[in-house]
């Protein structure tokens, strides 16, 4: 039998009813004999309830000592959630133990409330699977060096629980959330989205990183790393469902050179509204303005995205660039005021209406003529593209937002996504 790691999102223990068919699916694996792990989320709504708290009372200008307590707060909705569904094993007869990230201990960097994971020791955990017993870590947190609590950022459960499968060598890990896989788009938007059987590590980390949300990007980065076989599967199945069938459900995130994965060219399209352009008009063409620029946006802690830099006309060009939209206007007053007025540039303008649309897949390797598929679709559905970004397995586009929903639903019929599969 096997070393299965589980993680259960924040609406899977969301109630004691819950939890407690958490508990009864945690058990049937265990009683088939696996060794299990189990990393569950803070129940539902609880860690925006505990930093709501903490905002009412926070200082004008918070410091860095404030950010400590904000983890030192943050953690311990994971920290009840833990000990509340070992309670629930345990009234199931099975032996649990719960541990908090320091005493695993789950070692990161003193980036407060957004740490890295550096290491994990293994021992504790080992040793309680050697003797029966469920094991259950905290997910979202560890310790930095000098035993301070650190919170690893929005979906660091996801993280945590990647992270302890790769430690432990885990067989699998399990990620059940309340969709029952990852889909070829949002179904919301395309109702004929199908779920995908697998998909391949690398189209995931595209996914993930243009807008898909079904997986934290950090934890997919993590199972690519440390080469962790990954399952997004459904928890609102009954916990009584056959274990050979749960065990095949949803979806395998895997690795290239397992599967036979010629079949789609495309395998998903993702997109993301959370986008904003900024433009810097007549900038001097001269080496180093790029990072003049972007040096100064990165300073300040703005992840960009897509970048164009325009031909030159009369030794000036325009410079192009994406920020997430909660960045926009302190990009916007970053440059006016601390970029423009040393390189003499004419105009900055922006805006914060667009999206990003994405086709992904590891078939365009070997497929010519993919990307002008996608342009000739948009074009007959009258839909002007703004910005490119291509990498091997994606070609991205940045649109005007009111046509995102046209743009998805148009590339999930031009790429075939609504057929079944080939066999």
């Amino acid at each position: 039998m096997a070393l299965i790691v589980h993680k259960y999102g924040g609406t899977s223990m969301g109630s004691t009813e819950r939890i407690r068919n958490v508990a009864k699916r945690v058990a049937k694996w265990a009683r088939a004999g696996h060794q299990m792990v189990v990393v569950p989320s803070a129940m539902s709504g609880e860690t925006n309830r505990l930093l709501g708290l903490a905002k009412e009372l926070a200082p004008a200008k918070p410091a860095e000592a404030y950010h400590r307590e904000l983890d030192m707060l943050a953690a311990t909705g994971e920290q009840a959630s833990s000990a509340l569904l070992a309670i629930a094993l345990q009234s199931e007869g099975v032996q649990s133990v719960s541990y908090a990230g320091w005493q695993v201990p789950i070692r990161t960097n003193n980036a407060y409330t957004k740490a890295r994971i550096e290491s994990i020791d293994d021992d504790r955990v080992r040793a309680d699977l050697q003797s029966g017993k469920v094991v259950i870590v905290t997910g979202f947190q560890g310790v930095d060096e000098d035993d301070n609590i650190t919170t690893l950022g929005r979906g660091g459960s996801d993280t945590s629980a990647v992270a302890v499968a790769a430690a432990l060598k885990a067989q699998e890990c399990l990620i059940y959330t309340d969709v029952d896989g990852v889909y070829t788009t949002d179904p919301r938007v395309v109702p004929e989205a199908r779920r995908l059987q697998t998909v391949s590590f690398e189209e995931m980390l595209e996914m993930a990183s243009m807008g898909s949300k079904v997986l934290q990007i950090r934890s997919v980065e993590f199972a690519g790393k440390y080469k962790v076989p990954l399952r997004v599967l459904s928890s609102f199945t009954p916990w009584d469902i056959d274990l050979d069938e749960e065990a095949k459900s949803g979806t395998l995130i895997t690795f290239e050179e397992d599967e036979q994965m010629e079949q789609a060219i495309v395998s998903g399209i993702a997109f993301n509204r959370d986008e904003a352009k900024i433009s810097v008009l007549g900038v001097p063409d001269k080496p180093g303005i790029a990072y003049q620029i972007l040096g100064a946006v990165a300073d300040a802690n703005i992840e960009v995205d897509v970048i164009i830099q325009n031909v030159s006309k009369d030794g000036r060009t325009d410079f192009s660039f994406t920020v997430h939209r909660n960045d926009y206007a302190k990009t916007i007053d970053l440059l006016k005021e601390k970029v423009l007025p040393g390189l003499g540039v004419q105009e900055v303008v922006g805006d914060a209406k667009i999206c990003k649309v994405s086709i992904v897949g590891i078939g365009m390797r070997s497929h010519v003529g993919v990307a002008s598929k996608m342009f000739r679709c948009l074009s007959e559905e009258g839909i002007n593209i703004q910005m490119i970004s291509t990498s091997e397995i994606k070609t991205s586009v940045v649109l005007d937002e009111k046509y995102m929903e046209l743009a998805v639903r148009a590339l999930h019929r031009v790429f075939d996504l609504d057929q079944p599969a080939a066999a």
